[in-house]
């Protein structure tokens, strides 16, 4: 099937009776109206990018050499590689009959054969349309070159397509425009998504693989009890085998527990202390990007908040620890956007820019109420609200396949319980949380409840997170030590009051 004509006629803008140029407002818009219709007539006529020769080519390379080739397709391209109609039909033809002959046994007259029973013969030109496949004579080594430029095709039209279906609802001025331009950025990345990813057409070879990298992976790390990133907390880790891609995990307290806290103490485990540095981003909604950075200082250098507040620091001691963690953080890859009033959807864009910039391989929301939505629904709702955030925090973390860490409020039902102990129905709000997050854990200190002075001294910097809901694991506590004068979460020896119960 020929290529379409493209269109080289050149549309000038109309001039009035007199031949001279318009004049004055009115008719300055006219003839801007004018050209815009010129304009649109002329892409309207513009053929779409096609190369007719490349896609026979890769057609005659597929039946010439079906056990060399076919499988190169399969790997490399889709059906919509493919723009004219009949070669649409000749390729997913092909490759059904190579699943039913993977060792052979495809030629002309089986193609041919098929395409009759499909009754599709008449639809690619007949059998002697199909007959010149043979007489084309490319060489089966160049198929991949031939398969490349069809993608490039592909993707030249998907970006017609999509920006183009973008264009005509922006121009229709909708009114949630930060709506629509998460829909472009989305569509933008679908495209280079659709075009590097393997084909689609036997897709558990894609999953059987990565299973077997999960599987190998695991076995590297046996007896370490890790199959995910590291907290840098051994108890959490034996509870969780890491964090893990994909995975929402909601951290939630009561004010003044140290989620703020626990959650920084993480990226600094995963950025600064592990083995293999890795860039993290933090979202920070409710405090400054200084003071989290002031509070992973006094954490990883030992020294009191108040002492640098106050000034009251030891030049020959402190100063020394605090220069060198100060540049332990200059070298770590630690982004933080502290942007307050942040909607889920700046956030989700955010996060996109900082994984294709910096691979981020963990993303902590601090925290889930302060987040917006846009939509109109969440105006009248807010406990439709935070289920479209919950949701949209979730999606993040399933599009980049990384783990995100969110901190949440609870309620004040753990106020009205004696020893304050919170479940996870005191999740903040809306229920979508607790069904969203594949790991929630509640932080609790009893320290903070205790009511006599004998009680608060024998619950002194003891921390439980309690691990509620684990969807690919075991629930439990995770007991730590929080050292509040350095806001600084540590795990709890083996065997130190082990009869502690959440």
């Amino acid at each position: 099937m020929p290529t379409p004509p493209k269109n080289t006629q050149k549309h000038a803008s109309p001039p009035n009776a007199s031949g001279a140029s318009f004049r004055g407002d009115g008719g300055a818009a006219a003839a801007a109206r004018a050209n815009d219709a010129a304009n649109s007539a002329q892409d309207v006529l513009r053929s779409m990018p096609v190369s007719a020769d490349a896609e026979r080519a890769v057609l005659s390379c597929m039946l010439k050499a079906p056990n060399e080739a076919i499988g190169q397709a399969i790997e490399m391209l889709n059906t919509e590689c493919f723009y004219i109609p009949a070669n649409r039909i000749l390729y997913q033809t092909l490759l059904d009959l190579y699943q039913d002959r993977p060792q052979g046994g495809l030629d002309l007259i089986t193609l041919n054969a098929a395409l009759s029973d499909r009754g599709q013969i008449e639809q690619v030109g007949g059998p002697s349309a199909v007959a010149e496949l043979l007489d084309d004579v490319p060489s089966v080594s160049m198929f991949e070159y031939y398969a490349e430029i069809l993608k490039a095709k592909f993707v030249l039209r998907r970006i017609i397509q999509d920006c183009g279906e973008c264009a005509s609802r922006a121009y229709d001025d909708p009114e949630a425009v930060t709506e629509l331009l998460d829909e472009v950025e989305g569509r933008v990345l679908a495209i280079r998504e659709a075009a590097e990813k393997e084909g689609d057409i036997l897709p558990i070879k894609k999953h059987a693989m990565q299973a077997i990298h999960t599987i190998e992976e695991s076995f590297k790390n046996s007896g370490k009890g890790v199959t995910g990133l590291s907290s840098g907390f051994a108890n959490l880790d034996a509870l969780t085998n890491g964090l893990h891609g994909g995975e929402m995990v909601v951290i939630a307290a009561r004010p003044s527990m140290g989620k703020t806290s626990l959650v920084m103490n993480i990226i600094e485990n995963i950025s600064i202390m592990a083995n293999e540095r890795k860039a993290t981003a933090v979202f920070s909604l409710e405090m400054s990007a200084e003071q989290l950075v002031l509070r992973l200082i006094c954490s990883r250098a030992g020294v009191e908040m108040q002492k640098i507040r106050g000034g009251f620091l030891s030049s020959q001691r402190d100063f020394p620890r605090i220069l060198q963690v100060a540049n332990d953080l200059a070298n770590s890859e630690i982004y933080i956007d502290d942007t307050p009033g942040l909607s889920i959807m700046e956030l989700r864009a955010k996060a996109r820019r900082l994984k294709k910039a910096y691979d981020i391989q963990l993303i902590a929301i601090d925290y889930l109420q302060l987040l917006k939505s846009t939509s109109k629904k969440s105006q009248d709702s807010r406990q439709v609200e935070v289920a479209e955030i919950s949701g949209g925090i979730k999606a993040i973390a399933k599009e980049l396949n990384i783990p995100v860490i969110v901190l949440a409020q609870l309620n004040r039902n753990p106020e009205s319980r004696g020893g304050g102990k919170p479940k996870m129905g005191d999740l903040r709000e809306s229920g979508a949380i607790e069904q969203d997050a594949d790991v929630v854990g509640l932080l609790y200190r009893e320290e903070y409840y205790a009511d006599s002075e004998e009680e608060k001294e024998a619950a002194a910097g003891k921390a439980v997170l309690s691990i509620q809901k684990q969807r690919n694991g075991p629930t439990g506590d995770v007991k730590l030590v929080f050292r509040k004068e350095f806001m600084r979460f540590e795990d709890r020896a083996p065997g130190d009051d082990d009869d502690d119960e959440m």
